[in-house]
């Protein structure tokens, strides 16, 4: 057996072990989806031959083989890559989060790496310098917060700036790209790595279709071509593509983590843990002081759909509360297309705030960030109802929701 075919057998045994697990507990067979990058390398890169190529990437950037892009590209001997650009966590997706990453370089193509979460958040002329195209290819999550496809967006603007062809490799929106959930970002009050486009947290788009929103919002003069995927439908969550996992960052360890994570990671705008230490970052959640039995119970009478809940203590290891024993609410997905994790942040501070009022802190500026506007925190405070905030939520995206249309790729 050549190396190469034993690299697809492992590769199809992940895919078998991974994909009939029922990460999201949905019936359906996993199908063979083609990322932009499967698509490009099936046919010879052609579009990138004669081209002097950077590419903005990171670990979560492999083919159905599981080989990394850029191995991928090195490897087909015409792909001449002058340049590797990396996100947050870094080029091989190990620093932790908020950990600033120093530029390097990569032994096997030579090319220098630079770091856009380090001394700068946005290539500079250095970087895109003799470069005729910059390559996207990192795999999202799906939530505005996440900050991959911000750098994405960033890299776009200095690539119009430059005159540098952008390219984007697309790949699924692992929490299906039908699915909206929140208020769409008021980007006249707020603006950061963690808040830029005028998107609900969670925005149904795929990187390739965030791209054509984010040029059309900002008017970008950019040459844009997105390498669409085969066989990738809007209704599909990760576990149903066939495409190879990767832990897009070291907290996200699986499907049900990212579709909890646009809810749960709310939590990082408080003084509540979200599980990192722990071995179920984003499924679950607690601190010291919490009443977890109550909020458990609580939240079990919510109109909240697809989950269950229960108290359990965890201790982390790093992070908030490290090395203190919490007490926590453990969240537990049994149907996937009905869980929508904003309402069960909204439902769970509600409820902190009622029965942990003097212990339980929310950063007003912190969640702006996270919510999109001021409005969940105002109302909280003046003590509205979940219901309320949710219609609220409504109302703020409902622009948004009629006219993301145009940006529709699949």
């Amino acid at each position: 057996m050549t190396k190469r075919t034993f690299k697809k057998a492992a590769a199809f045994l992940i895919l078998f072990t991974i994909h009939h697990s029922p990460a999201t507990n949905h019936a359906r067979a996993a199908e063979m989806t083609l990322t932009g990058l499967d698509v490009l390398e099936r046919d010879g890169f052609k579009q990138l031959a004669g081209k002097r190529v950077g590419i903005l990437t990171n670990h979560s950037s492999v083919d159905n083989s599981g080989r990394n892009a850029v191995d991928a590209m090195r490897e087909s001997g015409s792909v001449n890559i002058a340049a590797i650009i990396s996100p947050e966590h870094g080029f091989r997706g190990t620093a932790e989060h908020g950990v600033l990453v120093e530029n390097s370089s990569d032994p096997a193509t030579g090319a220098p790496i630079y770091s856009l979460y380090g001394k700068t958040k946005r290539p500079t002329e250095e970087m895109l310098k003799g470069l005729d195209v910059l390559v996207f290819d990192i795999q999202d999550i799906g939530a505005r917060f996440y900050t991959y496809l911000t750098t994405m967006a960033y890299a776009m603007e200095e690539a119009a700036r430059y005159g540098v062809e952008f390219m984007v490799l697309d790949r699924p929106n692992p929490i299906t790209g039908d699915i909206l959930e929140g208020p769409a970002l008021d980007s006249t009050t707020v603006n950061a790595l963690t808040a830029y486009f005028p998107v609900p947290v969670r925005h149904g788009f795929t990187a390739g279709e965030m791209a054509l929103f984010h040029k059309d919002w900002k008017n970008l003069d950019l040459k844009l071509s997105v390498v669409k995927m085969e066989g990738w439908r809007r209704d599909m969550f990760f576990d149903e593509t066939a495409v190879v996992w990767t832990n897009p960052s070291p907290n996200i360890r699986g499907v049900k983590a990212e579709i909890l994570y646009p809810g749960l990671g709310c939590f990082e705008a408080t003084n509540v843990a979200v599980g990192r230490g722990t071995d179920t970052p984003f499924l679950w959640f607690g601190a010291p002081w919490m009443k977890a039995g109550k909020i458990a119970k609580e939240l079990s009478k919510a109109p909240l759909k697809g989950v269950t809940f229960r108290a359990e203590e965890r201790t982390p290891a790093k992070d908030v509360y490290e090395g203190e024993k919490c007490r926590g609410v453990a969240v537990d997905i049994k149907d996937a297309g009905a869980v929508r994790a904003l309402d069960i942040y909204v439902y769970a501070a509600y409820y902190l705030n009622k029965h942990n009022k003097k212990d339980f802190i929310i950063k007003a500026e912190e969640i702006k960030k996270m919510t999109g506007n001021s409005r969940f925190h105002e109302m909280l405070e003046a003590g509205e109802t979940p219901a309320a905030i949710l219609a609220g939520f409504e109302k703020d995206s409902a622009g948004f929701r009629a006219a993301r249309g145009k940006f529709l790729l699949y």
